[in-house]
């Protein structure tokens, strides 16, 4: 095989679009974006989606191509992207895979897992749990009864909380039992790079991003997205919070706070999740593109 998917991750701001559009650009092929919050066409600002400027330097794809009342799954991406990764493999050798969600980009490179029938009663429960009790309840559960995938997860993504504690009910085993060891072929190979930084490096460009997004609109994006705060889409960092402002739930400075919090708590999850995975072969933030490129062409 010739054909070959180079993987970008990493934590939240740290720096991934800038690194996938110079390797596109320098191969002379497109982006494919494995963020699952950057899909929504409505949610813009407080997703950090790429700006106009960096969408023309690069072809993007699966970047606000949804809107936020379409169901759209882990599995209908896996199924796009590989449709997508076969149309462009015919033009290039090489594509980029870029983002943030770990299970999107597991779903592209291995593949999904195979997963038992849910039971009606046992979602509906936990959907009454959820409605008398909030997220908290649903995280403790989630602690007993599966602590392995507890530290994997996104534990305030209510949407996979709920999912893994469905599974978990439903077959009586931990949701990370049914998760494949042994990845599905792929006609492609695969090279992952991860960029990092020191914690404190992470959590103070968070934090900037925050107060950029912040000036650059978000409430006003938040506000206009107000009527959808309760599909899955828009119960995510960023929105949330301000949902509580407008409700008069938090002060602006409180809910900012929050959002700030949250984000660094996804970036821990974030790492957790990659730092698992042998094959990635880490980057300080401030890589030089060479010794990239010199990793890509010693993995061929």
């Amino acid at each position: 095989m010739t054909n070959t998917l180079i993987v970008i991750v990493g934590p939240t701001a740290i720096g991934k679009t800038s690194l996938s559009i110079q390797l596109a650009n320098h191969l002379k092929c497109e982006i494919v974006s494995a963020d699952s919050r950057q899909f929504y066409k409505e949610m813009c600002i407080g997703t950090a989606v790429p700006s106009l400027n960096e969408l023309q330097q690069a072809k993007h794809h699966f970047i606000q191509h949804k809107s936020v009342e379409e169901l759209y799954s882990v599995g209908d991406f896996e199924k796009d992207a590989l449709d997508t990764l076969n149309t462009l493999f015919e033009k290039n050798e090489f594509v980029i895979l870029v983002g943030g969600s770990g299970l999107y980009v597991d779903a592209v490179t291995k593949g999904l897992d195979s997963f038992p029938e849910i039971y009606e009663d046992v979602r509906k429960t936990l959907k009454k749990q959820y409605d008398t009790e909030g997220i908290e309840s649903l995280q403790q559960q989630l602690k007993t009864l599966d602590p392995l995938y507890f530290e994997r997860v996104d534990i305030h993504n209510t949407h996979r909380v709920m999912r893994a504690l469905e599974v978990c009910i439903s077959s009586g085993k931990p949701y990370s039992s049914f998760i494949t060891k042994t990845p599905k072929k792929r006609p492609f190979n695969v090279i992952k790079i991860g960029i990092t930084a020191e914690r404190s490096i992470i959590y103070d460009r968070i934090n900037e991003r925050v107060d950029i997004m912040v000036k650059e609109g978000l409430l006003d994006e938040v506000k206009q997205l107000y009527s959808y705060k309760s599909l899955n889409a828009l119960n995510t960092v960023g929105y949330k919070e301000i949902f509580n402002f407008i409700e008069g739930t938090w002060d602006l400075d409180f809910a900012i706070s929050e959002i700030k919090k949250n984000t660094r708590r996804f970036a821990k999850r974030q790492l957790t999740w990659f730092r698992k995975d042998l094959e990635i072969e880490w980057f300080d933030y401030l890589y030089n593109l060479e010794s990239v490129l010199s990793y890509i062409k010693k993995s061929l």
